[in-house]
């Protein structure tokens, strides 16, 4: 939802009013100081991964470690272990992942075992989606999608609530707090630049692409321009949620990457402003112009003048550099909008 290209009134734009993942304060071909509410979804959240790229410890994923059967018998005694037969060891038990309106822990200490465990479960159960080769394909698995939502839940909870987030940083596993922390701040950033809408209805919103069929475009754009595909997706996921919000911005900006015409037609290369492919190519063109990879902050400021856009981006894009897992994650994070009457969901269960 933004983008302009440097210079004057160039700026890509913004989403209607209150899809907190774009704020439209300087995107390609729109007025600078314009803030978007339709930070969309804010999805912020974002991600939620924890750790590096590692399958979560026991510690991390709030799980008692359960010693393998063999291994407890060989550490009994003697005489044990030649009383009874060993008794097979039962099967994981089955995870049941969160209700869509699941409701969330307000005690510090309970929600940071439930966040951790969850963050935990994601991992699997992305793993187990990329495994299985359905990234490519879409339709994500039930429990990746309602995992995700519950984090994402979580962290827009967390965004809002810097007391009870407090608390629950000093109750995580070290390996989750830094994670967290740069989601919940990456969120709270967008909320600041959120302007309620009256009519949510009024967006328009679908399925995005697969996420392994994304991700081709995004590296298709970093081999083209140099820009790392994980920024090209941090503002994606921003600005429309992976191309879930479909309508133009309230100043006029279109497309899966949010440009103003005048933009798109000095960076567009000749594509279509709603194709994605077409999209994330001319945003590369435009951050590479604007000074990406050399300097990321100018270019993505060059996108949307505001730096508490910038500062988000830049720290979605840091996790999922740092595990591919939150990209999949952000993946399946939903469209959430402020209205004048409260917060709603658009979109997902």
């Amino acid at each position: 939802m933004r983008s302009e290209r440097p210079g004057r009134g160039h700026r890509p734009g913004r989403q209607a009013a209150a899809v907190e993942d774009v704020a439209d304060s300087g995107r390609p071909g729109g007025r600078a100081g314009r803030l978007v509410a339709s930070l969309v979804g804010l999805a912020v959240a974002i991600s939620g991964c924890a750790a590096s790229q590692g399958a979560a410890s026991p510690a991390a994923s709030g799980r008692t470690a359960t010693r393998p059967a063999q291994e407890r018998s060989e550490m009994r005694p003697a005489q044990e272990q030649s009383a009874t037969p060993p008794v097979k060891e039962s099967a994981r038990q089955v995870y049941v992942p969160p209700a869509p309106d699941a409701a969330i822990p307000h005690d510090p200490s309970r929600l940071a075992r439930s966040l951790s465990e969850t963050i935990a479960e994601l991992r699997r159960a992305t793993d187990d989606w990329v495994r299985e080769g359905e990234s490519a394909k879409g339709h994500p698995p039930e429990p990746v999608v309602l995992l995700a939502l519950y984090q994402q839940r979580v962290y827009r909870y967390l965004a809002r609530n810097p007391k009870v987030a407090s608390g629950v940083y000093a109750s995580l596993p070290k390996a989750l707090v830094g994670r967290v922390k740069d989601n919940v701040t990456a969120i709270r950033d967008l909320l600041s630049l959120v302007h309620p809408v009256r009519d949510p209805a009024k967006l328009r919103v679908e399925p995005p692409e697969p996420a392994d069929v994304l991700l081709g475009h995004f590296r298709r754009a970093e081999r083209r321009f140099g820009v790392e595909w994980e920024v090209l997706a941090a503002v994606m996921f921003v600005e429309t949620k992976f191309g879930r919000v479909r309508s133009p911005s309230y100043v006029g900006a279109k497309g899966p990457m949010q440009f103003m015409p005048g933009t798109w037609d000095a960076y567009g290369m000749g594509g279509d402003i709603d194709d994605t492919g077409d999209a994330l190519l001319a945003a590369a063109n435009y951050l590479h112009a604007s000074g990406a990879p050399r300097d990321y902050r100018r270019a993505l400021y060059a996108y949307n003048h505001s730096q508490a856009y910038v500062d988000a981006v830049l720290l979605h894009a840091r996790q999922m550099k740092r595990d591919i897992r939150d990209y999949y994650a952000y993946y399946n994070w939903q469209v959430f909008v402020v209205t004048t009457h409260g917060e709603r969901r658009l979109t997902g269960p």
